[in-house]
């Protein structure tokens, strides 16, 4: 699909303010199906109050979002996850006292299809990250950090996500499992998923999207593929040590 044709997702002058200080300054983004889309900079450039915005977890204070082409500025977080945008928070927020399996299955909660499609979802995420198999009946609070973070995965998968939005996926992790779920993503991408990632780690945001965005101090100033991205000079010097 050309950036010429209709986005999925397309955002016109999303400003966010925090009282008096403007974290988002007017952006425009545009998401298109199929694709890996990426926002990424430095630590307080605006990268998740932008995805909160789009969530609906944070007040926009000007600007207009639409999902396939239906105005979703407005509407209530739950409304947007029912329309198919699904978040996975920065920090993971699993559930600890619930079991793996309980945590995944309340992913699939608002659903109304049938328990016999949930189930299917349910072995499709066992599929992707087998070690949530291996402890699906354990206490997620007994999770290691990477093993939290798939099951954030998971359980966003579970809502039958049309567009996935991702929060800072490798933050804390080591980079042994910061490649394996930069490697899960790229699957669940092919699998037809849209992904919209927000991420500090700027070298593999850019590998896996077909289209990045660089925020700074709450304004788009770059942008093109994650190819040109990151042959990118000023990408270089500013987030990939020259």
């Amino acid at each position: 699909m050309s950036d010429d044709s209709r986005p999925m997702l397309d955002v016109r002058g999303l400003q966010v303010k925090y009282g008096h200080i403007e974290a988002v300054k007017g952006i425009d983004l545009r998401l298109h199906a199929g694709k890996v889309t990426t926002l990424v900079g430095a630590n307080g450039a605006g990268k998740s109050t932008t995805l909160l915005a789009l969530s609906g977890l944070v007040a926009k204070a000007a600007g207009r979002v639409t999902f396939d082409g239906r105005d979703i500025t407005a509407l209530a977080p739950h409304r947007i996850v029912a329309g198919g945008v699904v978040q996975v928070a920065e920090g993971r927020a699993t559930l600890t006292t619930l079991t793996v399996r309980e945590n995944l299955e309340l992913g699939g909660y608002t659903r109304r299809d049938g328990a016999a499609e949930r189930a299917r979802d349910l072995e499709r995420v066992y599929t992707l990250f087998p070690r949530l198999k291996e402890r699906e009946s354990g206490l997620a609070g007994n999770l290691s950090g990477g093993e939290q973070q798939m099951l954030a995965i998971g359980r966003a998968l579970m809502a039958k996500p049309r567009l996935l939005l991702l929060d800072e996926p490798s933050m804390g992790l080591a980079p042994i499992i910061v490649q394996e779920i930069f490697r899960t993503l790229r699957e669940i991408n092919r699998q037809g998923l849209t992904i919209f990632l927000v991420e500090q780690n700027v070298r593999q945001a850019l590998k896996i999207a077909d289209r990045g965005y660089v925020i700074e101090t709450g304004r788009i100033v770059l942008e093109g593929s994650g190819r040109e991205l990151l042959d990118d000079p000023k990408v270089r010097d500013a987030y990939l040590g020259g």
